[in-house]
């Protein structure tokens, strides 16, 4: 079962029945991969109160092969150097290595939204003149509040885009627009992560939401893997941009050693 992390515990229990339940011992009749940071669907909660025991059972896979050293290192200082479960499993995340380099991310806040247009313009256009066909393009935004942003730079950059629903259905020789929640598992040479303003994420619908600290909690964690699920979907070139004031996140992506251009 791929992508463990974002099982809910209906999912669980169906699987944990599927593979024997109570009453059938079948040892290892379950293997799961999945990554503690990317979890954008699902509430924790306890896999051992379940049934479903990884404790000293579970291997973490150190070598990344999609993203460059340069985007994973600066996209896992959105989580810290370890991530961990409701039942103390830890992740530790500190000794990853990609297997290639490449150019350093990008991070850009702009005066405002024409402004953030423009940058993101400019930057495809460089993508394209280095020689990226438009489906190995990727535009990336909150929610759907914010497509038309991504929408309005593939307008002026006269290139063909598609908008990608629930089917994420790639076609070739379009630049792929959609929100950070339907990029997940996706692949692109070259991503921009557009809108990451202050209040769009961290969503403030959503810490309006929250009745105590420990759901805030739960709300600033799942929004900083959503970000960091957006930025992991670049193989080679990233840039993410936001408006002033721009995302509190963007400083954990260490914005500060990124050249700031306005266009």
């Amino acid at each position: 079962v791929d992508e463990a992390q974002d099982l809910a515990v209906y999912h669980l229990r169906f699987l944990v029945a599927l593979a024997g339940g109570e009453g059938r011992v079948r040892p290892n009749a379950l293997f799961f991969s999945g990554d503690l940071g990317q979890r954008i669907f699902q509430q924790p909660f306890s896999w051992k109160s379940l049934g479903v025991h990884v404790r000293g059972r579970s291997r973490t896979l150190r070598v990344n092969y999609r993203t460059s050293h340069q985007i994973r290192s600066h996209a896992d200082r959105l989580l810290g150097p370890a991530v961990m479960d409701v039942d103390g499993n830890r992740e530790d995340r500190s000794d990853t290595v990609s297997v290639f380099n490449g150019p350093l991310p990008r991070v850009q806040v702009l005066k405002d939204v024409e402004e953030e247009i423009a940058a993101v313009g400019h930057w495809i256009a460089e993508c394209t003149s280095a020689g990226l066909a438009p489906q190995e393009l990727g535009v990336f935004v909150r929610s759907e509040a914010q497509l038309e942003r991504a929408v309005a730079v593939l307008q002026r950059a006269g290139l063909p885009f598609q908008i990608l629903d629930e089917q994420v259905a790639i076609e070739q020789e379009c630049v792929s627009i959609c929100t950070m929640h339907l990029a997940k598992g996706l692949e692109f040479r070259a991503v921009a992560v557009m809108a990451c303003d202050d209040e769009v994420i961290p969503l403030q619908e959503r810490i309006e939401t929250v009745g105590d600290d420990g759901d805030l909690q739960e709300v600033y964690d799942t929004e900083r893997q959503l970000l960091y699920v957006a930025c992991t979907r670049a193989r080679d070139h990233l840039l993410v941009t936001g408006t002033a004031p721009a995302s509190e996140f963007l400083d954990d992506l260490g914005c500060r050693e990124f050249p700031v251009k306005a266009y």
